[in-house]
């Protein structure tokens, strides 16, 4: 072999090995570093683990760091989202854990956050996950009150965050069927629909006890107005039970936000409603009622929360026929609504069947999800004020464009007090 011939023959064998499958460094399931999403987990309850399993099995995402106010699920959140990475052949990482989520959010190795804490957190970490560049998924109910709604989406829009909420009923196909079948006319022109969904929420009589060593309860309490801590609020990592927080003023909104969050959200959005909302509110006249309350849009549809005889579900009932649909069944007064194939004159919904897969996808083209942050906050405005007309017992007309209520009363229940130097508004 001459000189030339072998140097050609180098250089050949040389390419050979630099140009390398993605195949052959990575499995099928490659993403070059530049391609990942890096998540942060803010607050890991029982929530969260699903949350983690259903982000963990989208290609592109591998969780960087986590937070908790509990040394113990922290711990026992990172140990379990090692395993879960591992099983499905991710990169190798050291979670970062924190205590504080300010802390987090200066990590500029994360994307994006995760935000399972309670209720009374959101608005707080949502805000400056947006000023820290965060693009963010959080947690239903979106806010506690209607004020901290409007600022998740203001500081959203001002930083240009893709944002999703947590109400996954919308990746499912029964409520995208019953919502398609409305929308279309299938069952005529609505005129009511019943929603049951459990009680309003209620003030907290629970004794303080000696919160856990390992838990740092004045942060688990942040924002919100200072109680003594009890299990029933927070509970051990052990305890099968989920956070009673949900029940009580200052950390939740009862059922009615707990679950109305997913039940009057696909009511909004059968009714084409995600921009705006009812204009009245009309309570029983009650002391403690935990049902009878109606609110009515524009259009004359009424919305009753009532116990109509199936549990977590809602009746659209129409002039030509009714649809009840449930996460265990959808089914029609007229025979093959349910199955129904729709064709291309049918009108359609974002589609969607993926919830954690639509945000990330939603990140990559800088795009809103099928439960843009304007839509979360729509749906627990309408929560929040079915709560505040409980209260007050007394019918509320609802302005959806100012976001205002014809009642100084009910426009003060908007807010809440912040406590010590936390302040959602400060972006």
């Amino acid at each position: 072999m001459n000189r030339r011939d072998f140097i050609d023959k180098s250089v050949k064998a040389g390419l050979a090995f630099s140009i390398v499958p993605r195949s052959v460094l990575g499995g099928t399931n490659f993403i070059a570093p530049s391609d990942r999403i890096n998540l942060g987990f803010i607050g890991v309850g029982k929530q969260s683990y699903g949350l983690m399993n259903g982000l963990s099995n989208c290609k592109e995402v591998l969780i960087q760091a986590v937070c908790d106010v509990d040394t113990r699920k922290l711990a026992n959140f990172i140990s379990e989202t090692n395993k879960a990475q591992a099983n499905l052949k991710k990169p190798s990482v050291q979670l970062k854990g924190y205590g504080i989520y300010r802390e987090l959010l200066e990590n500029r190795d994360v994307d994006a956050v995760v935000i399972a804490t309670p209720d009374h957190w959101h608005a707080q970490i949502a805000v400056d996950a947006a000023k820290a560049g965060k693009d963010i998924y959080c947690e239903k109910p979106l806010a506690l009150t209607i004020a901290e709604g409007r600022a998740m989406v203001n500081a959203s829009r001002k930083y240009k965050r893709v944002f999703q909420t947590g109400s996954m009923q919308r990746s499912s196909f029964n409520f995208r069927q019953a919502v398609e079948l409305i929308r279309n006319g299938y069952i005529g022109q609505i005129k009511e629909i019943n929603v049951q969904i459990g009680e309003p929420v209620k003030q907290c009589d629970l004794p303080s006890l000696v919160a856990p060593k390992t838990l740092n309860w004045d942060m688990w309490v942040g924002p919100s107005q200072y109680r003594g801590y009890h299990p029933i609020l927070a509970p051990e990592l052990e305890d099968p039970s989920w956070g009673g927080w949900r029940w009580y003023r200052d950390f939740g909104g009862g059922y009615v936000t707990d679950w109305g969050a997913h039940m009057f959200d696909i009511v909004q959005w059968a009714l084409d409603m995600d921009g705006s909302g009812p204009v009245l509110f009309s309570p029983p006249k009650m002391p403690l009622a935990q049902s009878g309350l109606s609110y009515t849009y524009k259009n004359g549809v009424k919305v009753n929360h009532t116990n109509w005889g199936e549990h977590n579900a809602i009746q659209f009932i129409g002039t030509d026929g009714i649809i009840e649909v449930s996460r265990s069944f959808i089914r029609s007064t007229k025979e093959g609504l349910a199955s129904l194939k729709f064709t291309a004159r049918d009108k359609r919904v974002y589609f969607s069947d993926n919830h954690y897969q639509d945000w990330i996808d939603a990140i990559k083209k800088r795009s809103q999800p099928i439960c843009d942050v304007e839509i979360g906050h729509r749906t627990s405005t309408v929560c929040n004020a079915v709560n505040i007309a409980y209260e007050l017992q007394r019918d509320l007309k609802w302005d959806p464009k100012k976001e205002e209520f014809d009642n100084e009363f009910a426009n003060l229940m908007r807010s809440r007090p912040y406590r010590g130097d936390w302040d959602f508004n400060a972006f």
